[in-house]
């Protein structure tokens, strides 16, 4: 993935203090260079650059070895997780196709690959990061607070008032909901990255709600989703840390501590994050291919109003709020792309009806069309203060 996203540097970042003096995250693996070739043939050194938290190594190349039959084998796993993780939505939208079309091809998936899958996509987003990376998304400066705030009010309050706005069934409600009050999505990392947003921002917003999400998510889903169906809320936060927390602790620690297994191992992530979370978004679909091919609709545009709103009011309060326009787009991105596979997870262990997870199936391909409209659009429109840089 580093190779594949170069770019010019982006724009700096006054407003959210991540200066090399006074922050440790910039001197972490998670920041890394993503410098951009000059006319002449030169790489651009001069400032560090940022890189979306979904590859840990900066050298593409697997390491040396005499057994070259099994580093073959490595190197084409690489390339292909490069492949997929450029091509990402196309690889969701494709499952999610084959699921609602042909169902029998995921009846394999089960209850407890979910979970795994999961953790093991949480765990290979987490070697990308430190205990003072993690250490660092704790200070909050002015913008994640913001982000943080919108996150876990804009969403939720919109999946309950969509839900009553559009009469759904119960299980419905629940599921929009439950998606509402999850976590930003690792995938805002590359929209905003795509998009010309503050890259840092978003990778501690994706940090600050994940660790959040532990308390947030059970405690939000709990209060808004009850008087629609039942809800567990102790389960729900027990799987939230064994999905969640638990791997991303053990990530951090992993690369704090045995930083030369992360190398080694970190290059073949990105080929099961992307892997796994189709496999689950088509799964999802495939349980309840025949409702939403007969009723589906409603749950799609509840979707589409859903991720919409929450883009639009993100991008519309961070400017209230006054923060530039480069983080309020980054604000935009986290507040409506959210981690549908963690909804998709939660939803079919702690709630008896199977189309509660109908809403998070649907999301992870609704949110990705968005995002990558957004990114279209904005990377056209480059924040001003860019522009001035570039010239």
């Amino acid at each position: 993935m580093a190779s594949l996203l170069r770019a010019p540097h982006p724009s700096p970042l006054p407003r959210a203090r991540l200066h090399a003096s006074r922050s440790p995250i910039v001197n972490s693996p998670l920041l890394h260079s993503i410098s951009s070739s000059t006319p002449t043939g030169k790489i651009s050194t001069s400032r560090r650059t940022l890189l979306v938290p979904l590859h840990a190594s900066t050298n593409p190349s697997p390491p040396s070895s005499s057994n070259g039959g099994s580093m073959d084998v490595r190197r084409i796993i690489i390339r292909a997780g490069k492949i997929l993780s450029l091509a990402f939505p196309l690889w969701i939208s494709l499952a999610c196709f084959l699921g609602l079309c042909k169902p029998s091809l995921f009846l394999w998936v089960h209850r407890d690959w979910q979970i795994l899958g999961l953790t093991l996509t949480m765990l290979g987003m987490s070697m990308t990061l430190t205990l003072d990376d993690l250490k660092g998304a704790l200070l909050m400066p002015k913008e994640i607070a913001a982000g943080f705030i919108l996150q876990y009010t804009i969403m939720p309050l919109l999946g309950f008032f969509v839900s009553k706005m559009l009469k759904l069934p119960a299980h419905y409600a629940a599921g929009l909901i439950l998606l509402g009050c999850c976590p930003g999505g690792t995938t805002s990392n590359i929209v905003t990255y795509l998009a010309r947003g503050n890259v840092a921002l978003s990778v501690l917003m994706t940090a600050a709600s994940t660790f959040a999400a532990v308390i947030m998510t059970p405690f939000l889903t709990s209060k808004l989703a009850r008087q629609f169906v039942a809800v567990d809320p102790t389960g729900l936060f027990t799987s939230t840390v064994q999905v969640v927390l638990a791997p991303v602790i053990f990530g951090a620690i992993l690369n704090q501590y045995c930083n030369n297994l992360v190398k080694f191992v970190s290059p073949v992530m990105p080929f099961i994050a992307v892997v796994t979370a189709s496999i689950l978004c088509g799964s999802a679909i495939a349980q309840s291919a025949s409702v939403i091919l007969t009723s589906g609709l409603q749950v799609v545009f509840s979707v589409c109003m859903l991720h919409g709103s929450g883009f639009f009011f993100g991008y519309l309060f961070s400017r209230m709020m006054g923060i530039d326009v480069s983080s309020s787009r980054t604000i935009s991105i986290q507040v409506g792309m959210q981690n549908s596979v963690l909804g998709l997870v939660l939803a079919n262990q702690h709630f008896r009806n199977p189309l509660t997870v109908v809403p998070c199936a649907v999301a992870s391909f609704i949110h990705l069309v968005y995002g990558s409209l957004l990114a279209v659009i904005w990377r056209g429109m480059a924040p001003k203060i860019e522009r001035n840089e570039e010239d």
